[in-house]
């Protein structure tokens, strides 16, 4: 596997190998590998000559600067695991690399209400900074396909519109979520619960599992009241949001009417922990 810190040198290589013909996937995170990251890496391997993966805790998607410092840093690990996994190139840059000082990145587009609703909301400024570096890192890498777990469902739709709005020439594909045995989202975040919390949890996925199950049966409404007060009783977790919106505008839903586009999101805090999910209620 060959690692990469500096930009110029990884878009070497990568252009060689391009001109020779060879198809790039691409997976980028912001390390803290788990078997989520690691099924990207092993669809990529099947679907691409050369595989990529990106590390690098991009600091301007965080608003809350604690969260920032927090995140976990587990570099030598995550390296250890995408040798095991056959990864191809690991770029892991510095901040002043990515970002040097005096340098303004700007991204001249509008997403509409797909960066306002839900985590858009409750994190002003993310999917901009998450835009940003995204795009930073598909002109760096220039691959054929990227990678994105449906766990993070709202910014794979950023993700997919501003491909089409800029028309790169990359191919966005979804992954479902991976979860442990117990049906808690794989995350990054989920290093940080305290075995109490972890404990709790899997409580998450198993009331959104009962939303799918009501789906359709109850107004809209009502649902949610019924999916909030549901999670509400457990003391340990607070709910940030509960919505239930379309999978395409993300807007939120009034009734059933296209319930095939419908998916349920949730954001709830768990100690300091905070943890997201989703379901895709009638597929």
């Amino acid at each position: 596997m060959r690692q990469f810190t500096r930009i110029q040198e990884v878009k070497d290589y990568l252009k060689t190998e391009i001109q020779k013909g060879l198809t790039i996937g691409f997976v980028p995170t912001m390390g803290a590998l788990h078997e989520g990251h690691l099924g990207l890496i092993r669809r990529s391997k099947l679907e691409n000559d050369i595989t990529v993966c990106s590390i690098f805790v991009n600091p301007i998607q965080f608003n809350n600067q604690e969260d920032l410092a927090k995140y976990p840093r587990t570099f030598e690990q995550d390296r250890r695991m995408l040798e095991e996994h056959a990864c191809d190139v690991v770029f892991a840059p510095e901040k002043a690399e990515m970002y040097p000082d005096g340098e303004i990145y700007l991204l001249d587009i509008e997403f509409g209400m797909l960066d306002k609703v839900m985590e858009g909301k409750f994190r002003p400024g993310h999917f901009n900074g998450v835009a940003i570096v995204v795009k930073k890192l598909f002109d760096i890498v220039k691959p054929t396909r990227a990678y994105f777990g449906k766990k993070d469902f709202q910014q794979l739709a950023v993700i997919k519109y501003l491909v089409e709005k800029l028309e790169l020439p990359v191919e966005i594909i979804s992954c479902e979520t991976i979860r442990e045995p117990d049906g808690l989202a794989m995350s990054s975040r989920n290093t940080r619960l305290t075995n109490a919390e972890r404990n709790i949890a899997p409580k998450i996925y198993q009331i959104l599992c009962d939303v799918k199950e009501k789906a359709g049966t109850i107004p809209v409404s009502e649902l949610k009241e019924w999916g909030i007060k549901k999670i509400q009783e457990n003391p340990a977790l607070r709910v940030e949001y509960f919505e239930i919106g379309d999978k395409q505008s993300l807007l939120p839903a009034e009734n059933w009417k296209y319930k095939n586009q419908l998916v349920a999101f949730i954001a709830v805090f768990l100690g300091e922990v905070r943890l997201i999910d989703n379901i895709e209620l009638f597929s």
